[in-house]
């Protein structure tokens, strides 16, 4: 059996954590990795303790489920709540960012970010990233990897 790249390797990590989310309308993951060991991951969900889309259905305004965290926020929120520092981290996430998360992700200090899919790819995202000078890159994940399977 080959090894896997890194980039594989932490994107099959973000794609596990993706079988956490309660999202019913799209399961994200992302894993936040310094120095090739990872410090934080997140999937999309309810806050602690809260309902769940896959409990309660969304709760949609305005063509957004409410409910639920992003997986990229939930990652960043486990650093700040356990006081790990992203400063100079990478993130490697299941679907490109929203705009929301390409904010948080820029204000956290993380410094490139790579998605397995594209999703909703909005251009001023983008743009913010080039201006914050934010890595991103595409990295195509083959979910055959995670097989246990493997010849």
């Amino acid at each position: 059996m080959e090894r896997i790249t890194w980039d594989q390797y932490f994107m099959a990590q973000s794609h596990l954590l993706a079988l956490r989310s309660t999202c019913t309308r799209l399961a994200v993951g992302a894993t936040i990795v310094r120095d090739k060991r990872i410090i934080a991951g997140g999937y999309n969900g309810s806050i602690a303790g809260g309902a769940h889309c896959i409990d309660e259905g969304c709760y949609v305004i305005d063509g957004h489920c409410v409910r639920t965290i992003h997986a990229e926020m939930n990652a960043i929120i486990q650093c700040a709540k356990f006081g790990v520092p992203t400063e100079g981290a990478e993130m490697y996430v299941t679907h490109f960012p929203c705009l929301h998360c390409c904010k948080a992700i820029i204000q956290s200090g993380i410094r490139a970010v790579y998605y397995a899919q594209d999703y909703k790819n909005h251009p001023y995202a983008r743009e913010l990233f080039e201006q914050a000078k934010v890595r991103i890159e595409h990295v195509p994940f083959n979910k055959e990897i995670l097989s246990l399977l493997q010849k």
